[in-house]
């Protein structure tokens, strides 16, 4: 593994919990993101800091189309990026999503 490429990424994981796919992002994403910087975000690939904002961003946004009303109010946006990158700084492995009781609704895995 070089020093530019991580391995796969914390998103990857939180994605799958959110039920979310690469196109979601993409198509959620008012800022021109492509399917390319979406996968090499997941694989690990080093992105610039600003690219790890653009993700968050369409991921926050492609979890919004997703709720219904009631849920959009117990939502809580990811406003860090460090959760879903391990190499951001302010990454903690042992960080508890806010959203976990939501996520749980939306899967039928209710705690």
């Amino acid at each position: 593994m070089s020093e530019l490429d991580l391995g796969d990424q914390p998103l990857i994981p939180m994605m799958e919990k959110w039920g979310l796919v690469n196109e979601d992002l993409v198509s959620a994403s008012t800022e021109q993101l492509t399917f390319k910087q979406v996968q090499r975000a997941r694989a690990g690939r080093r992105l610039t800091l600003k690219m790890m904002q653009k993700v968050l961003r369409a991921y926050n946004v492609a979890i919004w189309k997703k709720l219904s009303k009631v849920q959009k109010e117990k939502f809580v946006e990811y406003l860090q990026h460090g959760p879903l990158f391990n190499y951001a700084k302010g990454y903690d492995e042992n960080w508890a999503d806010p959203n976990e009781a939501l996520i749980a609704e939306l899967t039928g895995e209710d705690e």
